[in-house]
């Protein structure tokens, strides 16, 4: 199948109807042949991960094509992470879990995020505040709170990913955790959960009874 047999297919039966190789005929603009070749290299799961010059080393994908899959793989991820319920009171976890999944899918570093909430627990506010290394991030308590306070949040949420695929969290991870709660308090911002993600998982410390 070609790429505008693919088209044609998507115009009359829509996407949910077409096979993954199709789409990625239609991501690539090439025949079904070569999009074959790039799913069975680099298949679905891996995508949120996978570089440009890395699509580029199949045979018969040109420069263009590999930035077309690559950027219909961010719109992806762009889109699921828009679905945060930014007008509902943020009191499920797994809420927060299941949108920084999505942000942070395929990180090969540790990212630090923290979320500012408003009085009624909605969330105003998102801030990245650190980027480390596969195995850990060095976050500071001025670049954490600094925001928030210029934010006029009322509390917050801490967010990082576990790039190993292990959400659980280490010694390091509590004791940031209680530092970050102490402060919180002294300035009035209340520091009411952590909660690390990998690709698939996800632990909070509200739940496991650790803030």
């Amino acid at each position: 199948m070609t790429a505008s047999k693919a088209r044609e297919k998507l115009t009359t039966y829509g996407t949910k109807h077409m096979s993954d190789v199709e789409i990625y005929a239609l991501a690539l603009g090439v025949d079904e042949s070569t999009a074959r070749r790039v799913h069975d290299s680099h298949p679905i799961y891996s995508l949120s991960s996978v570089m440009s010059q890395e699509l580029q080393e199949v045979d018969g994908i040109s420069p263009a094509s590999a930035a077309r899959l690559a950027a219909s793989v961010e719109l992806g991820r762009r889109i699921a992470a828009s679905r945060l319920p930014w007008r509902e009171a943020l009191v499920d976890p797994s809420a927060v879990a299941k949108y920084m999944i999505e942000r942070l899918r395929g990180a090969t570093q540790e990212h630090f995020v923290v979320l500012g909430l408003d009085a009624r627990q909605r969330c105003r506010y998102e801030k990245v505040v650190g980027i480390g290394t596969l195995t850990q991030v060095e976050i500071h308590p001025r670049e954490l709170f600094r925001p928030l306070i210029r934010a006029g949040a009322h509390a917050c949420i801490l967010v990082h990913n576990h790039p190993s695929g292990d959400p659980v969290p280490g010694d390091a991870d509590i004791a940031l955790t209680h530092r970050m709660k102490d402060i919180g308090k002294m300035v009035g911002i209340p520091v009411l959960d952590h909660i690390i993600v990998s690709d698939n998982s996800y632990r909070s410390f509200a739940e496991m009874g650790i803030i």
